[in-house]
């Protein structure tokens, strides 16, 4: 087969798959109240793992689920090894989406887009370990977002896996932190989330901060080079 043909092939899987998952996820209902119940009866290594296996496998599949999971990580270990669980789980999908967008998708865009493209691809590529850390870190950029785009760019996975490992439980603790305080009953009233953000003026601070370092990163990759 031939080498474009064989690329034009695997990015049209890439999308497809991406396109179903997006699909699957906005109908898709995920009892989380029932695998929490299920849960408790283990003890808290046990559970604690089948948690992380069926965090992996679920939301690889299935996008829009990891809100559940984290409610329910958050409820069920509280915000500490809750933050461990989930870190444990991201830094395995970010394995695994970053390296199916560089099977998938990175021959395809590297030859077929734009020179504003190959342009944005330098810069990404070439962003030093402390932006992409703050990348990571902060909680406004969805995790999934990154995983594919880090690996669509030239950048290095040793690089990326490192800020993953580094950057994950600073966002991951700061919202199951506040998880933890407001509990399940976020989803019937978000109203919650004010109140309790009201009355901890250190978080709001605190993600106010974040997002100044997300608009700093985001000036950082616009910059032209000099």
């Amino acid at each position: 087969m031939h080498n474009n043909t064989k690329q034009n092939i695997l990015f049209l899987i890439f999308v497809i798959a991406i396109a179903l998952s997006w699909c699957v996820g906005k109908f898709f209902y995920l009892d989380t109240e029932s695998i929490g119940n299920s849960l408790i009866d283990f003890p808290i290594l046990i559970s604690g793992f089948i948690f992380v296996l069926l965090y992996i496998l679920i939301t690889f599949f299935i996008f829009f689920t990891k809100d559940f999971f984290w409610l329910m990580g958050a409820v069920l270990f509280g915000p500490v090894l809750s933050t461990i669980f989930i870190t444990i789980a991201e830094t395995v999908n970010a394995f695994v989406f970053f390296y199916l967008a560089r099977i998938l998708g990175r021959g395809f865009v590297e030859k077929k887009l734009s020179k504003k493209y190959k342009v944005l691809d330098g810069r990404i590529g070439g962003i030093s370990f402390f932006w992409l850390f703050l990348l990571r870190a902060a909680p406004l950029i969805p995790y999934r977002f990154l995983d594919l785009t880090c690996g669509l760019t030239k950048i290095r996975f040793r690089k990326y896996l490192l800020a993953v490992i580094l950057g994950t439980p600073i966002k991951t603790f700061w919202i199951q932190y506040v998880l933890a305080g407001v509990g399940r009953s976020v989803f019937e009233n978000p109203y919650l989330l004010v109140e309790y953000f009201s009355g901890n003026k250190v978080l709001l601070l605190f993600g106010l901060f974040y997002i100044i370092l997300v608009i700093a990163v985001i000036f950082k990759l616009k910059r032209p080079k000099t």
